[in-house]
């Protein structure tokens, strides 16, 4: 059986040792510039698949690595006929009901024959010959000679990004989002954020074959560094000096930290436990809330301020350059 050798490295336009971040990067700038739903063009859908069959070996380092052995020494166009001793194998996948496509012909999910080939595809039905448990003895063969680590691709995951609000991820909820499938149809889902979801995460959607990556907004109080806040709180110059009592804002509320007689600018306190939570996988427990103290001069000065501060100034031996 000789079949067309498919450049996934050339459909992305990456090269052979691009890190899996290049593969990444590379699949989401063509996913949106040929996504249905912004190209309109004719030929929009079948880019868009070969996209994401690329995507679906390359950005799975166990297929790549398979596609690398297997793939190594061929060239563009080439056809390629399996190692001697393959010859023999008998390709017979069967589809719904038991029927036999033939021949490796049956192209679930728009997949191409050199993908099936190599990566078998899922919802295979009933058994019979050449299969056992829906599984056609080529797909097993292939297992021996990668290690058994195979896992039959099926049809490919869409990745969608979803920017969601520092709230969200803090309380969980639920948002609805709508995508348009490599079909060409338009689907609505509700999908739960989980709480304690970080930028960048991804949730994988069982039965959809899609994966959200959360993208945090940028919240007008808080900076997010995993599951840890940081909040900008401005002191005046006599509070920095003497120390005092100050209200911050929190997600519980607001909470009083005491400031340190002294504190510089920049100096941050640490409220443990007053992040992010930290999801399911460590119930009751949260990040930390970073406060960074800024000094706020007066601006502009009372005629009576200005007196203070030069009274100070004159007694004052301070030197903040030394």
């Amino acid at each position: 059986m000789a079949v067309k050798f498919e450049d996934y490295y050339d459909t992305l336009g990456v090269k052979r040792d691009a890190s899996q971040d290049e593969i990444r990067r590379a699949y989401r700038k063509l996913a949106r510039k040929f996504h249905p739903d912004v190209n309109k063009e004719s030929d929009a859908s079948a880019k868009f698949a070969k996209i994401s069959e690329a995507y679906e070996v390359l950005g799975d380092p166990e297929k790549r690595k398979k596609y690398d052995e297997l793939g190594q020494d061929w060239k563009n166009g080439q056809e390629f006929r399996p190692p001697p001793g393959w010859e023999n194998m008998e390709f017979n996948f069967r589809g719904p009901g038991g029927a036999s496509s033939g021949g490796g012909g049956f192209r679930p999910g728009g997949f191409s024959d050199f993908f099936e080939m190599f990566f078998g595809r899922g919802g295979s039905g009933g058994g019979g010959a050449g299969t056992r448990g829906g599984r056609s003895s080529f797909e097993e063969m292939f297992e021996q000679q990668a290690g058994g680590n195979h896992r039959r691709a099926g049809m490919a995951e869409q990745e969608v990004e979803v920017t969601v609000t520092l709230d969200d991820v803090f309380h969980g909820g639920k948002r609805q989002i709508e995508l348009t499938e490599p079909t060409g149809r338009r689907k609505k889902l509700e999908v739960k954020i989980p709480a304690g979801a970080t930028d960048g995460s991804r949730i994988r959607l069982k039965g959809e074959h899609l994966v959200l990556r959360i993208r945090l907004a940028k919240h007008p109080r808080f900076d997010v560094q995993g599951h840890d806040l940081t909040t900008d709180l401005h002191i005046t110059p006599a509070e920095a000096a003497l120390g005092g009592k100050v209200d911050v804002k929190t997600f519980d509320g607001p909470v009083t930290v005491t400031i340190p007689a002294g504190a510089q600018s920049g100096q941050k306190l640490r409220l443990r436990g007053r992040g992010m939570p930290k999801g399911k996988h460590k119930p009751g427990e949260r990040g930390d809330l970073f406060v960074r103290l800024l000094i706020r001069v007066p601006h502009p000065l009372s005629d009576e301020e200005r007196k203070l501060y030069e009274q100070l100034q004159a007694i004052s031996k301070f030197d903040p350059r030394t």
